[in-house]
C-alpha cells in the first residue's frame, strides 16, 4: 500500500473509497493542465501589474486613524485598476464581505426615482434585504430610499430572455446588476464572454445605463474580466477568490472613476472618499493573498472538476458538469434529501485543518429565508476560497460545494464527503 494511501485510510476513509476517488482524479489530466495554463497566465499578469505600479517593501507598511497619505492601499488599488483593466479601484478592509461592497455599489450610484433591474433573476439571498424584496424588510433598505427593483428571469435553458430585458428597460432604469456565479440556485455561471454580450444588449437599448457585476468566484477563473467586456463595476470579496486566502477581511470595486468616487464618498464621507480609511496592518496579506490569488482559485477549481466527476459518476445531477467549462469555483450537487445535504457537509467539516472536530448543524442565518447548513473549517471566518460546502435545507436539496487552498486539501476533503455519505447509507460503491 503507497503512503498517501494510507494516511487517507488512518483518517477514516475505506480502501474503496479511496480507489474510486484516486481513479476519477487520474483521468483528470487534461483538465488540470487547462486549469494551470489559465493560471499561469493571471498570475503573469498580476506579477506585472505589481511591477508596474512599483510594489515596495513600504506598501506593507501600517497607517492608523485617519490613514491619511496609505502608500500601500493607494498601490494595491493601482494594482487591482490594472489587473482588471479599469480605471479606478476601491479595495479597502472597511468592505466586511461582498454584500457590504454590493450594497456600496448600489447606494453609491442609485437615488430615489431610480430603478435597479437584475437581467438574470433573483439575486442571492443576502442582497435581497438590501434591494428590499423580502417579505420582513430590515430597516434602511433601497426600497425604503424610494429606488425601485424590476427582474427578468433567464429562460428554461438558462439563456437571456433579450425581449423581456427590452421590455423591462425603462426611463427610470438606472442600474443593471448581473450576478455571475449561480447563488443558492443550480443554473450555470455565466461566462464573461456572455456577461460581455448581455451588456453590449442593455448598452444598445440604454446606453447611460450603469452595467454592475457581482463577480464573487469568479474571479482569475478565466483569463478576462468582466470590466474588460463593457462592465461599468466589477465587485467581489476578499475572502474569497482575489484574497488567496489570506486576506482576512474586505472587499473591492473596481470600475469607472467617477462610479467608483461615488463608492469612496458613501463607504467614508462626501468630501473624504479615498482619502481616508485607515489599513491597520493588512496591506501585507492584501498584496500578498492577491499575488497567490490565481494560483489559490486554480486549485479550488481542480476541487471543483474533482467533485462533479464523482458525484456525477454515482448519478447525482451535477451543475456544471463533468466536462463542461467553468466560470467560477463553485460546484452544486443536487442530492435529493436534507439527510444528504448533511453528510455532505459533515464530511467536508471533517476534512478541515480548523474544527474538524464539530459538525455542522442547518440553522437560521441572518439574511437567509431558510435554514442553511456551512461546513467551513477555515482560517478565516466565511472564508470561502478555503473549503467550504453550504447550502439551504429546501428542495431540491443542493449542496455547494466550493474552495481548497489546495488542491491536495480540495480532494482529501471531497473524498471524505463522500466517505460521509457512505457511512450514512446513502451513497454505495
Amino acid at each position: 500500500m503507497d503512503t498517501l494511501k494510507k494516511l487517507y485510510i488512518d483518517a477514516g476513509i475505506s480502501e474503496k473509497v479511496y480507489d474510486f476517488c484516486d481513479d476519477i482524479q487520474k483521468s483528470l489530466k487534461e483538465r488540470f493542465e487547462q486549469i494551470d495554463a489559465v493560471a499561469e497566465y493571471n498570475q503573469t499578469k498580476v506579477i506585472r501589474a505589481m511591477q508596474k505600479n512599483r510594489v515596495s517593501a513600504a506598501c506593507f507598511e501600517t497607517s492608523t486613524g485617519y490613514g491619511y497619505d496609505d502608500l500601500g492601499r493607494e498601490t494595491l488599488e493601482a494594482v487591482y485598476a490594472d489587473v482588471f483593466e479599469a480605471e479606478s479601484a476601491l479595495v479597502r478592509p472597511q468592505l466586511t464581505c461582498g454584500t457590504h461592497a454590493l450594497t456600496v455599489a448600489l447606494s453609491a450610484n442609485l437615488r430615489p426615482g431610480d430603478e435597479l433591474l437584475s437581467p438574470v433573476g433573483r439575486p442571492y439571498d443576502t442582497l435581497e434585504g438590501v434591494i428590499g424584496i423580502k417579505e420582513d424588510n430590515p430597516p434602511g433598505s433601497l426600497r425604503e430610499f424610494g429606488i425601485t427593483y424590476s427582474q427578468v428571469d433567464l429562460l428554461e435553458d438558462g439563456s437571456f430572455d433579450f425581449e423581456g430585458i427590452r421590455n423591462a428597460i425603462n426611463e427610470r432604469t438606472k442600474l443593471v446588476t448581473i450576478q455571475r456565479s449561480k447563488g443558492y440556485d443550480p443554473r450555470p455561471t455565466l461566462s464573461v464572454e456572455r456577461i460581455g454580450e448581455l451588456i453590449a444588449f442593455i448598452k444598445s437599448v440604454k446606453p447611460e445605463v450603469i452595467c454592475m457585476v457581482d463577480n464573487c468566484y469568479g474571479e482569475f477563473v478565466e483569463t478576462i474580466e468582466p470590466t474588460q467586456v463593457g462592465a461599468d463595476m466589477c465587485v467581489g470579496s476578499l475572502i474569497k477568490n482575489p484574497g488567496g486566502g489570506l486576506a482576512p477581511i474586505g472587499g473591492y470595486i473596481v470600475g469607472k472613476k467617477e462610479l467608483i468616487d461615488m463608492c469612496a464618498y458613501r463607504l467614508t464621507a462626501p468630501g473624504l472618499g479615498k482619502e481616508v480609511g485607515a489599513t491597520l496592518g493588512v496591506n501585507q496579506s492584501f498584496f500578498q493573498g492577491f499575488f497567490l490569488a490565481p494560483t489559490v482559485t486554480a486549485g479550488a477549481l481542480k476541487g471543483a472538476v474533482f467533485a462533479a466527476n464523482i458525484y456525477e459518476k454515482l448519478g447525482y445531477k451535477v451543475v456544471p458538469d463533468s466536462k463542461e467549462p467553468r466560470y467560477d469555483i463553485i460546484q452544486a450537487v443536487t442530492l435529493g434529501k436534507p439527510e444528504a445535504v448533511i453528510a455532505f457537509c459533515k464530511g467536508i467539516q471533517a476534512g478541515s485543518p480548523v474544527d474538524s472536530h464539530v459538525a455542522p448543524e442547518p440553522y437560521a442565518m441572518p439574511g437567509y429565508h431558510s435554514d442553511v447548513i456551512m461546513a467551513a473549517g477555515a482560517f478565516v471566518q466565511g472564508s470561502s476560497i478555503e473549503l467550504s460546502a453550504d447550502g439551504p435545507i429546501e428542495p431540491p436539496y443542493a449542496v455547494y460545494f466550493q474552495g481548497g487552498l489546495t488542491w491536495y486539501h480540495a480532494r482529501f476533503g471531497i473524498t471524505m464527503s463522500l466517505q460521509y455519505m457512505i457511512n450514512d447509507g446513502i451513497v454505495e460503491l
